[in-house]
């Protein structure tokens, strides 16, 4: 544990580079730190899904609640 202590500035760098990090105790592995991904939020409206039958009146919030049906 002294280890991360001492070695954050490391530790960030592998991260900055998109490099996981292997968390060690006693020669054997503890847990991985890995970098955050960047998500990409897209409308529901973008999805294919949504136009596809062009006949249907239905706005994105009826259609998916009647596909999710009675939860």
């Amino acid at each position: 544990m002294v280890g991360l202590r001492y070695r954050t500035k490391d530790i960030l760098s592998a991260l900055q580079r998109n490099e996981s990090v292997k968390i060690l105790y006693h020669g054997k592995i503890k847990g991985v730190i890995v970098p955050q991904t960047v998500s990409v939020v897209r409308k529901a409206k973008e999805f294919t899904f949504f136009g596809m039958a062009k006949d249907v009146l239905l706005t994105v919030e009826e259609e998916m609640d009647k596909m999710r049906g009675l939860r």
